[in-house]
């Protein structure tokens, strides 16, 4: 198995400052709605239907530009490689951020909230799919899921920035990116550059002969060979029936983890608090508390994406996350606008419990939404998955500030009843992709094979089978055998 260096870990981490970034652009307006000043330079009433609207209209056009973002990404991606279209995306979300900042009016922030959206929008689709491509099969889901605990630092610092401050600045992040991927590299015909890429990053003492690097190479070129035979436009991605179901698979999940509510919640919880007791500042510092805990969680959660398995923590986080969102209802239902402090602090109490538990489910639906896509479209994937994530995002945020202050503690049976919902869809059709080599995914949604590694990684299957038997059609019967086992075996690994 291709050993996870300290070097993989550096790069990794450099690319996830992109979704710090992400994080603390899209933070700014979830703590700027708290701050007194941005009414009075508006002129706005902070408990007017108008205000609430024009704040659910600056978060959808936000979201609406980086779900352009995201499906701009996939092209760029594909033209300039990873690592330039990550230098352009963080350029555009830079300009976005100085414009969004030196906001002057309504019409101007809105149209600037677009463009920082539409930057941020590529540089979160980009993270994960930088990060997929040059991780370990044994590691890569918790290396994935560094872009959900990255955009959480970036929440947490957005929050605290506010906080000591009382004025929200809305900065973004510039970075350097060392390495382009080696499925990249092969795709675009630079196998002796994958290669090197390969060697530099799984390099292991105790393997001096790169046995798991020159396997994981060969798998890599054998299968990116064959994937560019096959047409791999948007179009093939829904006539295609695998790919079409890895499709719809995929933007189900980022679409359903918004439809817990959480960046409906997440977004009005400086609004939501006060209405919980918790006035003036304390409303800002609840909220810094709130972003650490759910950074926290994230830290924790993904060290059990590749210990439990993807599908695992769906199954489990769902109905859990359900049973939280009742609970939230049935406390605000009792003591929403009340004097009852124990009640009160119950109320939030469980809106904490929320983030952490969507943990559980955030960076799973980041990780296989990134490794389900072969190479030839895993740009086009994962741009299509955040633009659901978005449009979900628009979704069940646009109508969060009318709803909250119309039907209240209703909400919450909402999105507990799309949790349900959610819990039904995964599991019948969400398949488990923990601990699969990428190149190897693809057998679950029916699709060929070129090589199978061992299940030690350090070795080919084929090149075992050939050798004990190279008549063609014993070949071919015992390679979709050996295919077979060699999966189910991951699965129960």
């Amino acid at each position: 198995m291709a050993k996870l260096t300290l070097f993989n870990i550096g790069i990794c981490l450099v690319v996830a400052l992109g979704s710090f970034g992400y994080g603390f652009g899209f933070g700014a307006f979830i703590t700027v709605i708290g701050v007194p000043g941005f009414y009075a330079y508006f002129e706005l009433d902070p408990t007017s239907a108008y205000t609430a609207s024009i704040i659910g209209a600056i978060n959808s056009v936000f979201a609406a530009g980086a779900a352009l973002g995201a499906l701009t990404q996939g092209w760029l991606g594909d033209w300039l490689g990873r690592k330039k279209a990550l230098a352009v995306a963080g350029t555009w979300a830079l300009i976005g951020a100085a414009l969004t900042t030196a906001s002057v009016s309504i019409t101007m922030l809105l149209v600037v909230r677009i463009l920082q959206g539409f930057g941020l929008g590529m540089i979160i689709a980009l993270v994960p799919l930088y990060i997929t491509e040059v991780s370990p099969p044994h590691r890569r889901g918790i290396m994935t899921g560094l872009t959900c605990l990255s955009f959480g630092l970036g929440y947490v610092g957005c929050a605290f920035v506010s906080l000591g401050t009382y004025y929200s600045t809305n900065l973004t992040l510039q970075w350097r990116i060392p390495l382009e991927t080696p499925r990249y590299l092969s795709w675009v015909g630079k196998n002796d550059e994958a290669w090197a890429v390969i060697q530099q990053i799984h390099r292991d003492p105790n393997d001096p002969t790169d046995t798991a690097a020159h396997a994981e190479y060969t798998q890599i070129i054998r299968q990116v060979a064959f994937d560019k035979t096959q047409k791999s436009g948007y179009i093939q991605m829904f006539t295609r029936p695998s790919w079409r179901r890895r499709s719809l698979l995929a933007m189900f999940l980022m679409f359903a983890s918004q439809a817990t509510g959480v960046n409906s919640i997440a977004y009005y919880l400086v609004v939501i608090f006060p209405t919980l007791g918790l006035t003036g500042s304390a409303s800002l510092i609840t909220y810094a508390v709130y972003a650490v805990v759910g950074t926290v969680a994230a830290f924790v959660a993904i060290f059990s994406i590749d210990a439990f398995g993807r599908r695992t923590l769906f199954l489990v986080g769902f109905p859990i996350l359900a049973l939280d969102l009742l609970a939230e209802a049935l406390l605000q239902w009792k003591f929403l606008a009340t004097t009852d402090k124990a009640g009160n602090g119950a109320c939030v109490a469980i809106i904490f419990l929320f983030i952490v538990l969507f943990q559980f489910i955030d960076g799973p639906s980041f990780v296989w939404s990134s490794e389900v896509f072969p190479t030839n479209i895993r740009a086009k994937g994962i741009g299509l998955t955040m633009f659901a994530y978005f449009v979900g995002f628009v979704t069940f945020s646009a109508p969060g500030p009318l709803g909250f202050k119309k039907i209240q503690w209703h909400m919450y049976l909402i999105y507990m009843s799309l949790c349900l919902v959610s819990w039904v869809l995964v599991y019948f059709f969400i398949p488990e992709t923990r601990r699969l080599p990428l190149e190897e995914i693809g057998a679950l949604f029916g699709e060929e094979v070129m090589i199978h590694l061992t299940n030690d990684g350090l070795g080919i299957v084929e090149k075992e089978i050939l050798e004990q038997d190279i008549s063609p059609g014993n070949a071919a019967t015992q390679k979709k055998e050996v295919g077979n086992a060699v999966h189910k075996e991951f699965l129960s690994a």
